[in-house]
Formats: C-alpha cells, sequence, structure tokens
C-alpha cells in the first residue's frame, strides 16, 4: 500500500511533469488520453503515487522531471519565436532558446505571447504555480511598452482606461495607461492589464486605429524583466520565487 504522504492528485502529477497545466490535464483525463497503472483513468482527483504507479499520456508513460524538484524560469522571448512546446509549423519555440539540460526538465509556458510580441514569459515546471498565474482568479498586472506608429490621441486613451467593448463582444476592464512624448513620428505607451483577453493589446489598438510597432511585456506581478537580453533566461532567484508565489497566495 501507498504512503498516503507520498501520493499526489493525478492532474497535479500531470502538470507537474510539465505536460500541461493543471486545467489542461483535466481535460486530458475527461478526453480519456490518460492512463493509471494501466487502467484508463476516470477522474482527475484520483492519487497518485510518483514512486511506484504508472502514468501514460497518450500512451507514453510520464515522470516527474528533476526528482520532483521544480524550476522556474524569466525567458526574455524575441519576435518570431513560438509561445509553445512544439510547432507543427517547424518554426521555433521558446523551449529550442533552452539548453538540453533545462528542456529535459519539460518546464511549461505560463500563458502566450503572439508570435510578433516579445518580453517577459515565465516557464515552469510547477503545476500549482502555473495554475495560479493562469486562472483569472489570480491574475497579475501585466506591464507591456507598446510602441505605436504617429501620436496617440487622448480619446483613444480615454477609452483604454475607461474600459472598451470590443467588437466581438468582449468587455474589457480599465487599462492604466502612461503616455510618453512622441519622438521620430512614434510614442511608446505603458500599458497595465488586469485581465487575460486575448491578443488584447492588439485587438484594443486595431479598433482604436493604432498601429502597433512594438510589443513588449516588462513585467508580470512581482517579476520585472530589467536588463535580460533579448532570446536569453535566468532561473528566479529565490526571492523572486518566494514573492511570485505570496502574490497568487501559495507561499
Amino acid at each position: 500500500m501507498s504512503d498516503t504522504s507520498l501520493t499526489i492528485r493525478l492532474n497535479k502529477f500531470i502538470a507537474q511533469c510539465g505536460i500541461s497545466s493543471r486545467r489542461g490535464a483535466d481535460d486530458l483525463v475527461f478526453s480519456g488520453k490518460v492512463k493509471l497503472n494501466g487502467i484508463l483513468a476516470e477522474s482527475p482527483g484520483v492519487k497518485v503515487d510518483p514512486t511506484t504507479d504508472t502514468v501514460e499520456v497518450n500512451d507514453q508513460p510520464i515522470s516527474l522531471p528533476n526528482n520532483g524538484t521544480d524550476i522556474t524560469i524569466l525567458l526574455n522571448k524575441p519576435v518570431e519565436t513560438v509561445t509553445t512546446v512544439n510547432d507543427p509549423q517547424g518554426r521555433k519555440t521558446v523551449l529550442d532558446l533552452l539548453p538540453k539540460d533545462i528542456k529535459k526538465l519539460r518546464p511549461f509556458p505560463v500563458g502566450r505571447l503572439d508570435f510578433y510580441s516579445e518580453g517577459l514569459l515565465l516557464l515552469t515546471t510547477d503545476g500549482d504555480l502555473c495554475y495560479r498565474l493562469t486562472h483569472p482568479k489570480w491574475h497579475l498586472p501585466k506591464v507591456y511598452n507598446v510602441t505605436i506608429r504617429g501620436s496617440v490621441s487622448e480619446s483613444a486613451i480615454k477609452t483604454m482606461t475607461s474600459g472598451m467593448r470590443l467588437k466581438a463582444g468582449d468587455k474589457l476592464a480599465p487599462a492604466t495607461v502612461i503616455l510618453n512624448k512622441p519622438i521620430a513620428g512614434t510614442q511608446m505607451i505603458e500599458i497595465t492589464l488586469i485581465q487575460g483577453i486575448n491578443r488584447q493589446i492588439r485587438r484594443m489598438c486595431d479598433e482604436l486605429g493604432l498601429t502597433i510597432l512594438r510589443l513588449k511585456r516588462v513585467k508580470q506581478g512581482p517579476i520585472s524583466i530589467e536588463n535580460l537580453k533579448p532570446g536569453t533566461w535566468r532561473e528566479l532567484t529565490n526571492e523572486e520565487l518566494t514573492t511570485l508565489k505570496k502574490a497568487v497566495k501559495l507561499a
């Protein structure tokens, strides 16, 4: 009989293996893609002993990376890089920017940055942390530097800071916008978002008639990209990780 102090929920185990987020693990179980000790798993809440049980996803056995010790990475994503573990079109992914020993741990991207956006991206093997950081309940403010062609009107700023409704029907929470002085036919604005609508800034600017020349995420909650060069990465410090976990009520 397994020591109950060592058992964890199946969805948490799958997430800690870096296969998906915890919500994604639920979907994998409910779609019949997960087996526990050779038998199709019926519930994401069933208990698993990582030391004795065998878990398969899509008929491939999975295991905890690095003996269960988690790693959380801060990456400065460059443009024309896909925020996925792999890409059917053969494009460069964020994992291609990591050395082989780190890739073997299978860190999972926390949220997304689109193909032409750049900047701060967190990757982690900690399924609980990934789940909290991507769940609307614990959504942390994200700060973006956005360079616009031409100038930005006061009416556009007012619309963004008042909370706008997109043509598709999405109701956006008010954004915080800081307007910088125009430089050489462009203007940079700092936008802070408090919700996770897909491609929110690009959709906002498109509907306001603003052309984005550059979109860079520079901060997520307490974590800042600071002087990290494009295409490079580092592990979060213990202090940063503790602060991040406190921000989503994990510490």
